[in-house]
């Protein structure tokens, strides 16, 4: 084996890996828990647990590896559940990113899911009323999502960096407002379709469509949010913007007595992460569904892909290539989903439930240790001990 290879894998974190690992798996033996203790047919046949323990063993068995074959096969069980996957990926991988980075500034954006609204509307009113040459119309759609998204994760940076208004409150009250924004602008000329009383907008124009790969659902927003957690990376580990975003972001007192500008640094990072919660919002609005033309506009386009994208920072723990990793988790667990639910009737529910338990182990290394106590790291004797480091003779 080279030496460099050598080197690279001593200097990995294997007991984080390790327990990361573990954490999943803890989660998924919660799961399957929870799986036979809510069906009731399961739990009608524990009745004969000591007289005849095959039956209940069986039947949750059964019940188990059904569901988790079908959430494998919903998910990664071939190429067009692979690209199912991604589909679900692209919009949380985006807004994960957007949150993630305004957690590295020292901000706790709550606005992603309000975010995402705005970049939806603004790029689905330009995808249905201009009428633009292909590659044009789609270029002109996305930015202007993005720059509605921008702007809205902007105002809470300027009334934290000016007003010092916690940007929590702000955030989710900006959530409200875009809602609310939405449900009204469905109502008006604007953006209801011609001949319809219900609240949806009119079909987008297939030049404004994200273009994808025939009889898949991989399309283009995948392929810009790898690029976005790219830029990202380059942003924050390449840059002087990025340094002085984590400077802030660790100490913004020490930040602002070397000189760095912590109120421009707070509106920079929400301008930022509102733009790339905005291209989430892009993608809903803009990436087509399974007959290849986008989803109208209207209330639920969105869904929670905010809030997801906390969950997905989090478990990412606020870097582009763990959030990424995150997103296609999750994207994974939406996939499968859906085909547990068809395939093995389990409750839709559940899935939610396992990402939630998954974030909850992963977020919280302590308690899969004290589950697992072999984990625990081993703690320096505090006496007798001589220094192993360079200064060590």
């Amino acid at each position: 084996m080279p030496e460099l290879v050598r080197r690279v894998l001593r200097r990995l974190p294997w007991r984080d890996v390790l327990v990361t690992a573990l954490a999943f798996v803890l989660a998924f033996l919660v799961g399957a828990v929870l799986m036979v203790v809510s069906d009731p047919e399961v739990i009608g046949q524990y009745a004969y647990l000591f007289t005849a323990p095959q039956l209940p063993l069986g039947a949750s068995w059964e019940k188990v590896s059904s569901a988790y074959a079908a959430l494998v096969a919903g998910s990664v069980g071939g190429w067009v559940p692979l690209t199912e996957t991604t589909a679900q990926a692209a919009p949380l991988i985006c807004a994960g990113l957007g949150v993630g980075l305004a957690f590295r500034a020292g901000l706790f954006n709550i606005g992603a899911q309000g975010q995402a609204v705005v970049g939806a509307m603004a790029s689905a009113w330009v995808g249905f009323t201009w009428h633009l040459p292909p590659g044009l119309h789609l270029l002109v759609a996305v930015t202007f999502g993005m720059l509605a998204g921008a702007v809205w994760g902007g105002i809470a940076g300027v009334l934290k960096a000016r007003a010092g208004a916690h940007e929590v409150i702000v955030t989710i009250m900006l959530n409200y407002i875009a809602t609310g924004l939405l449900a009204f602008a469905l109502t008006t000329t604007a953006f209801q379709r011609p001949g319809r009383a219900d609240p949806i907008s009119p079909v987008v124009d297939w030049n404004a469509t994200m273009p994808r790969l025939e009889g898949s659902r991989l399309h283009l927003g995948f392929v810009l949010a790898l690029a976005a957690a790219v830029l990202v990376w380059f942003l924050m580990e390449r840059s002087v913007a990025g340094f002085t975003i984590k400077s802030v972001g660790l100490n913004p007192h020490a930040a602002r007595t070397a000189g760095m500008s912590v109120s421009s640094s707070t509106v920079l990072a929400m301008l930022i992460a509102g733009a790339l919660a905005g291209l989430a919002g892009v993608q809903a609005a803009l990436g087509p569904n399974v007959s290849g033309t986008p989803t109208p506009l209207s209330g639920g386009l969105v869904g929670s892909i905010g809030f997801d994208a906390i969950t997905v920072a989090l478990l990412g723990r606020s870097r582009p290539l763990g959030t990424v990793l995150a997103g296609l988790l999750f994207g994974a667990l939406h996939a499968g989903g859906l085909a547990m639910q068809s395939q093995a009737q389990t409750s839709a529910e559940l899935t939610t439930v396992l990402q939630a338990l998954i974030v909850l182990f992963v977020a919280a290394p302590a308690l899969v240790t004290t589950v697992v106590p072999f984990l625990k790291a081993r703690r320096a004797p505090l006496t007798g001990t001589t220094p192993t480091g360079g200064l060590s003779s």
